[in-house]
Parts: structure tokens; C-alpha cells; sequence
């Protein structure tokens, strides 16, 4: 027999989705993203209401994460380092008014020192390194910082116009209490001459929002003669709030 379903909360009856700040934050349909255009909503979305179970739970990934997953030069096991320049990665989660996001599971994702995906759907013919698994994850501190030690990726072809690279970049998770509450975010490295000739990085209209999706070189966060250091903060909502996909 089924277990019956919990009472619906008050405040769980109308979603909580925040409007869509149309400056700082990717559209759904931007024509410099090529493929926005065959993928993006043609309709206003309908929103559904959730249920108080779906806004507060379940909770994924906490009790099984070690702190070797954070080291993505190391955590594929195979007892050799990850090939390329390394480097750390490092910042808070904070909410607008900089109260710091404790205990939350981060996770990040990106293609090796060649520019290369260990996935199977990734046909660039860089070379695959078997001693990078290209993910990681962590919890987030009572301040809300966390420290990734990653290798630098490389920028690689896509077909979203002629001749088009991607700039380096690696991906964030974040979760809150359950899959409706997360963030995916991209960050992006200073200086990198592609940024300006790519499409999901210039499909935020908004050039102020756009830097919020730029890490900062700080030597500070290195590990001398081992591994260069960048700042990447995330910021959950208000006016300095990091653009995100997906909302």
C-alpha cells in the first residue's frame, strides 16, 4: 500500500521561482548561442506547483563525500597525477547580504588539459588522459568556502559557428536541499581571448554580470611551486548575484 502523500505547506503552494533579471542573466533564447535557438521555449513556462516533500528534500551525496574528492589531479585512483597545469580553485557561497551557505553540496565538472571530455559523446580528437576523471565535489565549510585542486582545461572546438572554440572553463553545481534547488554556473579565466567570441559567455547582456562569471588570480590561494590559485565567489541572489543556466 502506498504511502500517503504529506500535507501540503502553505508557503509550498505557489512556486518560488524569482522573475528572470533579463540583464544579468543568460535568456532563454539568445541567437548568439546557435543552439538556443532550436532548444529554447516557445510557450511561457508553466510553473508546477511543488509539494512540500519535492522543496525540502531528499538530501544527495552528503554522508558518502570524502575529502579526496575534492583533488581532481589524484581522485581517479590509478595511482598516477593528471596531466597539465595545476591549479586551485577556491571561494565562498554566499547569500546577497554575504551570510556564507554552510554544509551545501558542490560539485564541478570539466574536459582535461587538452580540451578533452571522458565522455563518450566527446569526438575531439585531443587526447584523452586516463589518469583525469574530470569531476569533483565537497561540502561547502560553516563559512561557506570550499577548495577545489583541479588542472587547468583546455578550450576545445563546438560547432556554434564556423571555427568556434570554447573558452577554458569548468562547470558548477550547487545543491540545496534537493534537485529544485540547485545552481549550474560556469567560471571562466581572466585574460582568455576567446571570452569575448563566445556564445554562452555573451549571451548575458549585461557586461557587469558577465565578469561575476570570471575567477581572479590571487597568488595567495596557491600552493608555492605546486599549483597556482583563483577566486571564484558565488553569490545566491540580489543585485551581485551569479548568472546561472537554467532558470
Amino acid at each position: 500500500m502506498a504511502e500517503p502523500k504529506a500535507p501540503m505547506a502553505p508557503e509550498a503552494k505557489i512556486s518560488r521561482y524569482q522573475p528572470l533579471d533579463h540583464e544579468s542573466q543568460p535568456p532563454y533564447l539568445s541567437p548568439r548561442y546557435a543552439s538556443s535557438i532550436h532548444r529554447s521555449p516557445r510557450e511561457p513556462l508553466v510553473l508546477i506547483p511543488q509539494t512540500l516533500s519535492e522543496l525540502s528534500g531528499p538530501v544527495f551525496g552528503h554522508s558518502i563525500v570524502s575529502a579526496a574528492d575534492a583533488d581532481l589531479t589524484t581522485n581517479a585512483g590509478t595511482g598516477a597525477p593528471a596531466l597539465g597545469e595545476r591549479i586551485i580553485v577556491s571561494g565562498r557561497v554566499i547569500e546577497e547580504d554575504g551570510r556564507p551557505v554552510p554544509n551545501t553540496l558542490l560539485e564541478i565538472w570539466q574536459c582535461n588539459a587538452a580540451g578533452r571530455y571522458p565522455h563518450v559523446r566527446d569526438t575531439h580528437d585531443a587526447p584523452v588522459d586516463p589518469n583525469f576523471l574530470g569531476a569533483g565535489r565537497l561540502l561547502t565549510d560553516a563559512e561557506g568556502r570550499y577548495r577545489f585542486t583541479t588542472i587547468k582545461p583546455g578550450a576545445y572546438p563546438w560547432r556554434n559557428n564556423y571555427n568556434a572554440w570554447r573558452p577554458a572553463h569548468i562547470h558548477f553545481s550547487l545543491f540545496g536541499a534537493a534537485f529544485l534547488t540547485r545552481l549550474v554556473t560556469q567560471m571562466y579565466f581572466p585574460g582568455d581571448p576567446l571570452l569575448p567570441l563566445d556564445g554562452i559567455f555573451m549571451s548575458i547582456p549585461d557586461a557587469a554580470a558577465r565578469a561575476r562569471l570570471v575567477s581572479q588570480f590571487d597568488p595567495e590561494l596557491g600552493r608555492p611551486h605546486y599549483a597556482l590559485g583563483y577566486r571564484f565567489d558565488i553569490v545566491l541572489r540580489g543585485r551581485e548575484e551569479t548568472p546561472q543556466e537554467g532558470l
